[in-house]
C-alpha cells in the first residue's frame, strides 16, 4: 500500500514537470513575452476593482449593522454627551464621508485609468487649484474639531468648584482598586508610603488625625446622582489609568503624582438597568455567557484600568453604584472609618 502511494505521487511530480514543460514551450510560441500586461488583462483587473469596491463598502455597512448594538449606552455622566456629541459629528460629518470618498475615487480611478496600449500619460509638475483644495477643506474641518475639542477640554478639565461636591481617592496598585472618602471633616488625610501594610494598604499617615475618619472600600464604591464627584488618583507601582466607560472619564495615575478628575453622574444604576439599549446589550453578553455555563449578569458601572499594566491587568476592575441621596448616605454610614479598622 506505501508503495503504490510513493508511486502515486512520484508519477504526479513527474506529470507536474512536463505540464510545465509544456508552458514553457507554448509560450515561445506568443508575440508577447509572459510579464507584459494585455489591455485585456488590464481591463480584467480594473472590472475587478469596481467589484471589490462594491464588496468592501457593502462589508463596511455590513459591519456597521452587525455591531452597532456593541457600542457603549448613552453618557451617565453630564459632560459625557458632549464628549459624545463631538465624536458623533467627527465620525458622521468628518470621519466616514472622507474615509467613503476617499476610497470610492481610489477605486475608480484604479479603474478609469488602467493600462491602455492606446492612452498616454499626462504629466503636470503643480496645481494651484488642487494645492488650494486639499489644504483648505482639511484645515476647516480640524479647525471646527480643535475649537470645539478646546473648549469642551477646559470645560471639563476644569477644576472643581462645586463647595457641594463629594471628593474620593482611587488607589490603584497591581491588580485591584481601594476608593478612599473623607469622614465627617470633608477632608482627606495625608499619605505616607513608607507606611504601607496590610492594615494600612493605601498608605495613610498614622500621625494625621484627619486620616481617622477616612473610609476605604475594595470590591466597590457608591457615588450619588447629580452631585458633582472629584476623582483624585494615585499609584502605588506602575503608570495604571483609571478609565470609567460609561462616565466618559478617564485619568493615568501616575506614581509620585496625585492627578484629578471631576463629573457629576446623571443616571442611577437602577435607571441604566432598565434603560432599553442597555437591555438588549446585557442579552447578547447574557446569551454568551451561556455557551460557556456561566451564570447570567446585570449591568453595572465599572472602574477599568486601561494601561497593560502587567499580567492580571485583565481583571483589574472595580464596581460603581450611582444611586439616590438617601441610599448613598445609608451606605456610607455603614461603612468602617480607618481609625476603627486600624484598631481591630
Amino acid at each position: 500500500m506505501k508503495l503504490l502511494v510513493l508511486l502515486a505521487i512520484l508519477l504526479l511530480i513527474i506529470a507536474g514537470h512536463q505540464l510545465l514543460r509544456i508552458i514553457e514551450l507554448s509560450r515561445g510560441l506568443k508575440k508577447t513575452k509572459e510579464w507584459e500586461l494585455t489591455n485585456s488583462d488590464n481591463n480584467t483587473m480594473g472590472k475587478g476593482m469596481l467589484i471589490f469596491m462594491f464588496a468592501f463598502f457593502a462589508f463596511f455597512f455590513w459591519q456597521v449593522v452587525r455591531w452597532k448594538d456593541r457600542a457603549l449606552p448613552e453618557s451617565a455622566s453630564e459632560h459625557g454627551f458632549k464628549i459624545d456629541w463631538l465624536w458623533d459629528v467627527n465620525m458622521n460629518f468628518i470621519v466616514i464621508p472622507v474615509f467613503l470618498i476617499t476610497n470610492f475615487f481610489l477605486f475608480w480611478f484604479a479603474y478609469k485609468y488602467r493600462g491602455n496600449t492606446n492612452n498616454k500619460a499626462t504629466f503636470f509638475a503643480h496645481s494651484n487649484k488642487l494645492e488650494m483644495l486639499w489644504t483648505i477643506i482639511p484645515a476647516v474641518a480640524l479647525a471646527f474639531i480643535i475649537i470645539f475639542g478646546l473648549k469642551y477640554w477646559n470645560e471639563i478639565m476644569d477644576d472643581a468648584k462645586d463647595p457641594n461636591k463629594i471628593t474620593i481617592e482611587l488607589y490603584a496598585k497591581q491588580f485591584d482598586w481601594s476608593a478612599r472618602y473623607t469622614g465627617k471633616d470633608g477632608k482627606l488625610g495625608t499619605t505616607d508610603y513608607r507606611q504601607i501594610s496590610g492594615g494600612n494598604s493605601v498608605g495613610l499617615d498614622t500621625n494625621d488625625v484627619l486620616c481617622n475618619d477616612d473610609i476605604i472600600v475594595k470590591d466597590e464604591f457608591h457615588i450619588p446622582i447629580g452631585r458633582e464627584i472629584e476623582l483624585l488618583m494615585r499609584s502605588r507601582d506602575v503608570i495604571h489609568s483609571a478609565y470609567l466607560p460609561h462616565f466618559r472619564a478617564q485619568m493615568n495615575c501616575v506614581p509620585g503624582l496625585v492627578t484629578a478628575f471631576k463629573f457629576k453622574p446623571v443616571k442611577t444604576t437602577e435607571e441604566m438597568r432598565k434603560d432599553p439599549y442597555v437591555i438588549q446589550m446585557m442579552k447578547g453578553i447574557n446569551d454568551q455567557r451561556a455557551k460557556f455555563g456561566k451564570e447570567p449578569v446585570l449591568f453595572d458601572y465599572l472602574l477599568l484600568c486601561n494601561k497593560i499594566c502587567g499580567a492580571s491587568h485583565y481583571g483589574m476592575q472595580m464596581n460603581i453604584v450611582v444611586e439616590s441621596e438617601k441610599d448613598y448616605n445609608a451606605w456610607l454610614a455603614k461603612q468602617a472609618t480607618f481609625k476603627k479598622v486600624a484598631s481591630k
